[in-house]
Order: structure tokens, then sequence, then C-alpha cells
């Protein structure tokens, strides 16, 4: 956006004043949320649209409107500031009382379904003014192996596009470092009074209708992995692309669906859903958080693994599979 003879006389606010005048779309409003003047903002304004030969702004009855050349830059521009803002709350000490750190965590849907409830209520109590970005993660179309499957999370993980990740996995490559979270397997939901659910046997599991959680609607997943090595298959007929859909469409039809045992011990009570043991063994999954061992120098997000951590230690589905062992 901006060559070497632009950065050095470019002062940074310039970018602060782009990004408050686009989320306000009026100069008045944008200068009280900077605690500047309105001619302040508007010379700032100026020398925006000089440094980079586009109107920006026009003005309206009712504020600005933004130009097309605006409206691209909207993003590169908040990722930058969004840079600069953790480079800088990263130098400065961490306090999680009044710190107001954004942390991004990168998580399947399911997964982050388990330890944000917790992780909410612990900052809640601890750290109330600190919030917490989501970013969907999911494995590669067609990719069935975890240790590639996930390969685009390593990716944003290097280029910082999110502090955290929570993925299915045991290793990751040697320049990320890694700490199990918490276990998961699978349990076969249905709603209440379910026929299955009175016979939950394989030969009447082989013969239910099937829903499977899939993003991309590939209906193919590893219970049909399971099913396959016994020479067995299923009919799945409806795909969905999140686990809170899956609960909800569960509770609404005749259909039943392996779900993380977690996710049902939490949810599945909302939707009034029953539930059985697998009838055949299905894998369990050690959900890992990585990071690149280069930002465990940040204090702030170090304390953010241990929160997470303590957290998710206090899962009623950990007490309960300790206690059966």
């Amino acid at each position: 956006m901006l060559n070497q003879t632009d950065l050095s006389r470019t002062d940074l606010n310039l970018l602060v004043l782009f990004e408050t005048v686009m989320r306000e779309r009026h100069v008045g409003r944008a200068a009280q949320r900077m605690n500047l003047s309105p001619s302040a903002v508007s010379h700032g304004l100026a020398r925006l649209r000089a440094l980079l030969c586009d109107p920006l702004f026009v003005r309206t009855p009712r504020g600005v409107t933004p130009s097309d050349r605006a409206l691209a830059l909207e993003a590169p521009v908040a990722e930058i500031l969004a840079r600069v803002r953790s480079v800088v709350a990263i130098s400065a000490p961490f306090e999680p009382s009044t710190s107001s750190r954004v942390f991004t965590i990168g998580a399947p849907d399911g997964t982050a379904a388990v330890f944000l409830p917790p992780l909410m209520q612990s900052l809640g109590t601890h750290a109330p003014h600190i919030d917490i970005r989501i970013r969907q993660l999911m494995p590669r179309a067609g990719d069935r192996s975890p240790e590639t499957g996930w390969r685009q999370a390593f990716v944003d993980l290097d280029a910082r596009a999110m502090d955290l990740a929570v993925m299915p996995m045991v290793a990751a490559p040697a320049r990320f470092s890694t700490r199990t979270l918490f276990e998961e397997d699978f349990i076969i939901a249905a709603r209440a009074k379910h026929p299955w659910l009175k016979t939950p046997t394989l030969s009447a599991f082989v013969a239910a209708e099937h829903l499977v959680v899939s993003h991309t609607g590939d209906p193919y997943g590893f219970v049909d992995i399971a099913l396959a090595e016994r020479g067995l298959a299923r009919r799945v007929t409806l795909t969905a692309p999140n686990f809170t859909l899956a609960l909800a469409l569960l509770a609404e039809t005749s259909l039943i669906a392996a779900v993380p045992r977690s996710i049902f011990h939490l949810h599945g009570a909302h939707f009034n859903l029953s539930c059985a043991s697998p009838p055949l063994a299905l894998p369990r999954f050690t959900m890992t958080m990585v990071a690149p061992t280069p930002a465990l120098q940040d204090t702030g997000l170090r304390w953010l693994i241990d929160t997470l951590v303590a957290a998710t230690a206090k899962l009623p589905t950990k007490a309960a599979r300790r206690g059966k062992k």
C-alpha cells in the first residue's frame, strides 16, 4: 500500500484515523471517539487523501460514504493495526485483571463449544476486560489424515492470524509448542425415546438413518471407516456444517449421530436429547493446544494457555471419565 518513501513520512495515527472514520461513517463522531476536534480529523483525512491519491470519504447529509478504494483498504488496514496493537500489548507488562488484550483462538466448532463456556466464566471473574475471538478451523476438504488435514492452521499460526489453536492431534511440526487440553470420545445421540436407544445394537445402528457433521457436505467420516473395517456401511441421510445445528436437527427428526461426549454433556439437555454408547469401537481424540514456540515469550499468551487448562480441568465429563478408569 505504501512504498519506503511514503513510510518515512507517514504517521501511524493516520491509519487509526482511517479505521475510526470507516467505523463511524461520520467525521464528528470519529473526532469524539479519538478525543480530537473535527478540524483535526478533517486535516488528517486531507493528508491521507494526498498520500493515497484517493478521496477516500465523500461527505453526505448524514456523514461520509467511503470510496471503493477505502472499502478495499479497510481489511488490510485493520490487519496492520491489529498486528501493531499485538506487538505493543506483548511489550507491555501483562496484568489479567486490567488487561484489555484481544486473543484469537482457532478451533473446530465442536471443540470451541466445549472450552468456551468455562473459559468465559473464568475471564468474567479474573480478566473482565479481555476479549476472545474464535477463528473456526476446518480440516482440508477430502483429507482425513490428522497430520495433514489441519495444515492450514499451522500456516495461520505462523502468520500470527491467530494466537493459539486447539486441534484434534497429538503432534505438531517442531517449530510449535503443544499442550494437551482434554481428550474426547464420541457417543451416539438421538431424540428422547428414539427406537434405536431401546435396542442400541450394531445391526440396528447400521439400519438407522444418520446425520454427519461435515462442513463440506462429505458424508464419509471416521464412523464409516470403523464400519468399513467390519464390511458394513450406513445410510447418511443428512449432513450439517456444525454440531450446534446437528443437535437441533436431531431433536426434530428420527436421525442419529455420533457426537462428542463433552458437547452432548454440555448442550444435549437443551435439545431434550438422549444418548447411548457406540455399538462399535470409535477412536478417541486428543485436543491439543498449539502455538508457535517464539510466541510463548508473550506472558499474556502463556497466561491464556494456563487459564484454558484450568478452565477445562473443571469439565464434569473429565471427572466422570477418571472415575470410570
